[in-house]
């Protein structure tokens, strides 16, 4: 992933970030009233209608790679994408913490995300890129494999997790989506912020390291 192509995904997270009642108010000054609706008194518009449901307003979410898993997070939620960035190592921190990353200033700790889904090391082959989400303690940026793209999704198309996913990983899946060439898994962030005793257990040093 580029600078450029980070940028500009930055620049969408942005504009997804914005509100969604200012998007959808911009949208329809732009653009009318979405397809399928039907006028009523007083210039509003009435939701369209799909199969006998109402359709709601498209959700977007922040999509990115993991051990092979396609993975999306609330545009909401994420302050910026970043490809590799240095970290700082932090003695006796949580296995799942990498270290701590120095953000224009603010210090930000960096969450391995493979090892919070329990899933394999990477093979060392690239750096992480980081996924920065907000959280109530502060920003926190989420080591993934791969930052993909502002997906537009349906939320009346949202679907159970997969009955596939076992362990961790499925405790942290909110959900899914069924894109036309995949499936796209939503990542409880709240859950994956909040490490308990397990997640956050250090591994046991070396022989010769310190304690």
């Amino acid at each position: 992933m580029t600078n450029e192509r980070s940028h500009e995904l930055g620049r969408q997270l942005a504009r997804g970030a914005r509100g969604e009642g200012e998007a959808r108010s911009t949208t329809r000054l732009a653009s009318g009233s979405p397809p399928g609706a039907l006028p009523v008194e007083g210039g509003r518009a009435e939701p369209p209608v799909k199969d006998g449901r109402a359709m709601t307003a498209p959700r977007q979410l922040c999509t990115f790679t993991l051990d092979g898993l396609y993975l999306g997070i609330d545009v909401r939620e994420v302050q910026e994408v970043m490809t590799f960035h240095e970290m700082t190592r932090v003695p006796r921190a949580a296995a799942v913490i990498r270290g701590l990353i120095n953000l224009r200033g603010q210090i930000v700790p960096a969450l391995d995300l493979r090892r919070r889904l329990k899933l394999g090391e990477a093979d060392g082959g690239r750096p992480p890129m980081n996924v920065v989400v907000r959280s109530t303690d502060g920003p926190v940026s989420l080591l993934v494999d791969e930052i993909g793209d502002v997906v537009q999704v349906a939320e009346e198309d949202f679907e159970r997790r997969p009955e596939t996913l076992t362990g961790v990983a499925r405790e942290l899946i909110q959900g899914a989506y069924k894109l036309e060439d995949r499936l796209l898994l939503v990542l409880d962030t709240a859950r994956v912020l909040q490490l308990d005793r397990e997640s956050a257990a250090r591994p046991r040093p070396g022989k010769g390291e310190p304690e």
